[in-house]
């Protein structure tokens, strides 16, 4: 039981009725987990309003509500506390609850639009191959240094980080790693945390469907960096236009890492393949086994945020050249037949585009490259036919398909995204809606020496329609097949 005096200190409060001087068990803003005791946080969501279950998390013993509005009839022995935002007013509060885990140890926040998942995943990694003890949330998974827990948002809510936080205090965790979504900053699940630093990768068109403007997108994104303290670090990606505005506010320490721009941190790809890259990072050459330009701009923000962190060059190098990709970020393998299978998250243009000039700076063009790609329902809709021109431009041959089209219909999906086709690329496009069978049809469709590229799912082992979750594993599916066609 924590002190409810304790809970509420640094917390934004405009007016307190009731004793402040009282157990707590636990913080809940979801009214069905409010036991006895507990604090209940009536947050204004998108969907549903948590005032309207005050009188619900009362009767289930909530001793306690934090609210933006005062309910008309105050319940005796109930203590109210008024706040300008309750969102804001929860993560101070989940922080101070679990005792403020993040300033026992190293957190560093990785934001941008494309790279979050690889830039945390390959530091936690790498700090881990150093023989630290390290932490990880992400997109993917949730580490607490050697214990995996699953992930359900790329920033979980204030208690979730907290809570993973404090278990890292527990198991002795020096650093962690996590990524930091736009929706995450603007619902402000990242106030009351202590950052020892922030990342920037980049910025392109994504989750327009919930920010009004690109503008106020790139300005939550900037917000993060305007609240870092002196003592902490901001690493930003100098050839992206938008990477020193990140810095225009900033308190922290400022530094940049570029491939083609003056940077501290200065990248040159001396050797694209398949297998691997040769970078010079300034004055020295490793060897890595990720490829492509934007791997190359991940691993150099890598390598200026280990040794941002205190970690020696030479063994930062050491350990970069044993790094492998990430779970669903540019994974590939070769069938029997010599057919080059890419499963990539890619789902955003800017991303499908990346990919895509990759494979085509390295392939031969004697090959064909068969891309199957499609677009999430339920999100973004003006990306839809930028993703399908991408993709027509860049493949030889490309099929439309069915991603996560949660409840829309995905046949109009596929139909928005056909609208950015070219009158002299649509000989190249088929569209098929359902995701396996494209798989399959492209599996069929390739000879020895071609390229399939499975696009916009990566990790994810499930497809969502209608709300219901069916398993689905594009990597393992794509394998299956091209064994099957070997045969």
């Amino acid at each position: 039981m924590k002190n409810l005096k304790n809970i509420i200190q640094t917390t934004p409060v405009e007016t307190i009725i009731g004793s402040i001087d009282r157990s707590i068990s636990s913080i809940q803003y979801d009214s069905r987990n409010v036991e006895q005791n507990s604090i209940f946080v009536a947050i204004n969501g998108g969907v549903f309003d948590g005032h309207s279950f005050i009188s619900k998390a009362i009767d289930q013993g909530a001793v306690a509500i934090v609210c933006e509005n005062l309910p008309e009839q105050l319940v005796a022995k109930i203590t109210y506390v008024k706040v300008k935002s309750a969102a804001r007013a929860l993560a101070f509060m989940a922080a101070n609850y679990y005792e403020n885990p993040s300033k026992n140890l190293k957190l560093i926040g990785i934001t941008g639009t494309n790279g979050k998942t690889t830039v945390a995943t390959l530091l936690y990694e790498l700090f881990k191959l150093a023989g630290y003890k390290v932490g990880l949330i992400s997109t993917v998974k949730i580490m607490v240094d050697c214990e995996t827990f699953s992930a359900t948002h790329t920033t979980p809510d204030p208690i979730v980080i907290n809570s993973y936080l404090s278990q890292m205090n527990s198991q002795g965790v020096e650093f962690c790693f996590m990524e930091v979504s736009s929706h995450g900053i603007h619902q402000y699940r990242t106030e009351g945390l202590h950052f020892e630093g922030g990342v920037f990768t980049n910025l392109s068109h994504d989750h327009l469907d919930y920010h009004a403007s690109f503008s106020e997108y790139r300005d939550v994104k900037k917000s993060f960096f305007d609240q870092l303290p002196a003592t902490a670090f901001a690493l930003v990606n100098a050839d992206d236009k938008n990477g020193l505005v990140m810095l225009q506010n900033t308190k922290a320490k400022q530094f940049t890492y570029a491939l083609k721009s003056y940077a501290d941190y200065r990248v040159q790809i001396l050797e694209n393949q398949f297998s691997g890259l040769l970078l010079k990072i300034n004055d020295s050459e490793v060897w890595v086994k990720l490829i492509g330009d934007f791997n190359a701009y991940n691993l150099t923000a890598i390598y200026g945020t280990a040794e941002l962190l205190g970690l020696k060059l030479d063994e930062i190098l050491r350990i970069m050249s044993a790094l492998d990709n990430v779970n669903g970020r540019f994974e590939y393998f070769k069938s029997d037949a010599n057919i080059t299978a890419i499963i990539d998250y890619a789902h955003t243009p800017d991303a499908l585009k990346n990919v895509l000039e990759t494979i085509n700076t390295i392939r031969s063009k004697n090959e064909t490259l068969i891309t199957v790609v499609g677009c999430g329902g339920d999100r973004d809709r003006s990306k839809r036919p930028m993703m399908a021109h991408i993709a027509s431009v860049l493949s030889t041959k490309v099929i439309f398909t069915s991603d996560n089209p949660r409840s829309e219909d995905p046949d109009k999906i596929i139909s928005e995204m056909e609208v950015g086709v070219e009158a002299q690329h649509s000989n190249k496009t088929m569209s098929i809606t359902n995701r396996k069978q494209a798989i399959k049809t492209a599996c069929q469709l390739a000879q020895p020496n071609d390229i399939i590229l499975v696009a916009g799912k990566g990790h994810e082992t499930y497809q969502e329609i209608n709300g219901v979750r069916s398993d689905f594993n594009d990597y393992k599916i794509t394998k299956e097949f091209l064994i099957q066609l070997n045969k």
